[in-house]
């Protein structure tokens, strides 16, 4: 049965396990077999990993693998990719070869803004608080400045600040809304430190604006916190070729192709339901390359997915269409990433990762993980619409199968070879297994 503990994160990593252990398993040998052969052989490697987080007992791996054959904006990358899922890899790198033949990805960043907000509760009058925001507004900046110095010298800081009125939505809610640019930085620290200094000084001037009566002057700040919603922070990835380029071999002509991806497409753009699956395959090659960089995925995720849903409805990321006999598919979407600060200087796979994509600025990295995103989601719609999705994902999925049941090396080559001309399904290979240990015995 499961207890409370007291004082648990003053533990030794030992005595977490030995409790962890004592409290939810039966066999204590095997589970810490389990937890210790996750650990790194190099010690101070080891306590890297551990202080990344609170309360490490182990470490929890992913595979790293990478897709080759990228041609983004006439410069060759072979881009890293952090993910579990069977075929992600695998379809990253046939869309990579595919277009890699006709021009590759052209991107380009549109804008690189980030926001934070100051919310507060203010019950007075509003024409009053203009006054006082627009004689206060310099001075949020100023007394910022011991926190922006650097980022200023680097050419970033605090672009702009507004006071936006929110009470048609809670009653007495209003907001300091701050823009910023954070250059190579993902920049949530930087935001973050900014906006408690601007909620400190616009607390404290309150006290003592003259056209406020005693009950205005009691500005309450709700939280100081910056948005992973970022429509201003937007880069756009491309592709495209004559309509014949897109031959999907003799049974389909170019433009039998070009037309039934459109339509799939277009059904994303139309149909929620369809739209979260094709978004979820766009971020299969977004999130892997922001995972393998030290970057946020799960800030990632929510921007993008707000972002699907600006215009009321939740749509299609990408885009697709026919004009002059050229095809054309392509998204804009917004990311927020780094490649300074955060684990970009800390975990080893990070540095590495960061060097095998040329060391690149945050913009580069911006237009890189787009350009996963959008061959993800070509390689899928392309599946989808020509052989259907499951032929080639099962075939990548059967060596998992084959691992779950620990087939021998014979076994997998076997049925490999036996798998490329049938139809894989979980219950065939489980049948094929038994029937080839059968005949072996």
């Amino acid at each position: 049965m499961s207890k409370s503990i007291a004082g648990f994160s003053k533990l030794s990593k030992s005595k977490k396990i030995d409790w962890i252990v004592d409290t939810y398993f039966s066999n204590a040998d095997d589970t810490k077999r389990v937890l210790k052969q996750y650990w790194n052989s190099d010690d101070k490697l080891q306590q890297l990993h551990d202080e990344f987080i609170e309360n490490t007992i182990t470490n929890y791996y992913l595979p790293l693998g990478v897709a080759p054959n990228f041609l983004i904006n006439n410069t060759l990358y072979t881009i890293p990719m952090a993910i579990e899922e069977s075929s992600v890899v695998a379809a990253a790198s046939k869309a990579a070869k595919f277009w890699l033949e006709r021009g590759g990805f052209k991107t380009k960043v549109i804008s690189t803004t980030k926001i934070g907000q100051v919310h507060f509760i203010y019950k007075g009058d509003f024409d009053k608080l203009v006054t006082f925001f627009n004689q206060v507004k310099s001075k949020l900046i100023t007394e910022s400045e011991a926190i922006t110095k650097n980022m200023k010298k680097r050419g970033g800081g605090i672009l702009d600040i507004e006071l936006r009125n929110k009470t048609a939505d809670i009653e007495n809610y209003y907001q300091l809304h701050a823009s910023f640019e954070t250059l190579d930085a993902m920049g949530a620290n930087f935001i973050n430190s900014c906006l408690e200094q601007f909620a400190k000084t616009f607390k404290k001037e309150a006290l003592s604006f003259d056209l406020f009566s005693d009950k205005e002057k009691e500005i309450d700040i709700v939280m100081s916190i910056l948005s992973n919603y970022v429509p201003n922070c937007l880069v756009r990835a491309e592709v495209s070729c004559n309509v014949e380029d897109l031959t999907e071999g003799s049974d389909f002509s170019g433009e039998a192709f070009a037309s039934k991806f459109i339509q799939a497409v277009n059904i994303a753009e139309v149909e929620p339901y369809r739209a979260v699956t094709h978004n979820k395959g766009i971020m299969n090659g977004i999130d892997a390359v922001v995972l393998a960089t030290g970057n946020d995925f799960r800030a990632v995720e929510a921007g993008v997915h707000a972002y699907a849903s600006k215009d009321g409805r939740y749509s299609s990321l990408s885009h697709a269409k026919v004009e002059n006999n050229i095809f054309t598919f392509w998204m804009e979407i917004p990311l927020a990433l780094g490649t300074v600060g955060g684990l970009t200087g800390l975990h080893p796979l990070v540095k590495l990762a960061l060097e095998l994509l040329h060391k690149p600025s945050a913009k580069e990295l911006m237009q890189i993980v787009a350009v996963a995103g959008l061959a993800q989601n070509f390689a899928a719609l392309r599946s989808l619409t020509t052989t259907g999705i499951q032929q080639g994902h099962m075939k990548m999925h059967l060596m998992n199968i084959l691992n779950q049941f620990e087939a021998n090396e014979f076994e997998k080559q076997t049925l490999v070879e036996h798998f490329k001309n049938n139809t894989v399904t979980h219950s065939a290979v489980t049948e094929a297994l038994k029937n080839l240990r059968v005949s072996s015995e």
